[in-house]
């Protein structure tokens, strides 16, 4: 299994609730064959350029270890989930 790291902004308009259904979701995802190491959320913070009219985000840090399958089903799920308007999952460099 390998290392990755995976960022996740969700539409600050999204509310409490509901993104940390999508969060647990994607939790539960990558237990299923992997482990979860590192959840961090940076909370609210201005994005760079506009983003479907959002000037705001809410991240999300997700560290964990699985196989290339997973990260497929993860970036697949975020695709189709109203409210998380990127994402970007990089596998980690091995020291």
């Amino acid at each position: 299994m390998k290392k990755y790291e995976g960022v996740f902004i969700f539409a600050p308009d999204m509310a409490e609730e509901t993104r940390n259904n999508v969060i647990d979701r994607l939790k539960s995802i990558i237990e299923g064959e992997g482990s979860l190491s590192n959840i961090d959320d940076w909370g609210s913070r201005k994005l760079a350029y506009e983003i479907d009219d959002y000037k705001e985000g809410y991240y999300t840090l997700l560290k964990f270890e699985s196989n290339g399958e997973i990260v497929k089903e993860l970036d697949r799920i975020c695709k189709i989930t109203d409210g998380v308007i990127r994402h970007m999952i990089v596998r980690e460099e091995e020291k």
